[in-house]
C-alpha cells in the first residue's frame, strides 16, 4: 500500500475527520471511496472495464477501445 502527503485546508481537513467518524470510516476509506466514485481506475480495471463492454457489443477490440477514448475525452470536457 503507498503512502501519499497531501495538503488541504483546515476547515476541509475538519470537514474530512468529522465526515469519517460520522460513517465509521478512516479517511483513507473515504478517499478510496471517493476516487471509485469518480471513475478513477487503474489500468488493468480500465481494460478490463473495455473488454467487458467489448463481449457485450460485438465491437472489435479497436472499436471498443476508439468509442472508449472518445466518451473519456467527452467526460473530461463536462
Amino acid at each position: 500500500m503507498s503512502r501519499l502527503t497531501i495538503t488541504i485546508s483546515d476547515v476541509r481537513y475538519r470537514a474530512l475527520k468529522e465526515a469519517s467518524a460520522q460513517r465509521d470510516k478512516t479517511i483513507g476509506q473515504l478517499i478510496e471511496e471517493s476516487l471509485e466514485f469518480y471513475g478513477i481506475k487503474t489500468r488493468e480495471d480500465a481494460r478490463a472495464l473495455v473488454q467487458r463492454a467489448r463481449r457485450h457489443s460485438g465491437l472489435s477490440e479497436a472499436q471498443a477501445l476508439a468509442l472508449s477514448n472518445k466518451e473519456v475525452r467527452l467526460a473530461r470536457k463536462r
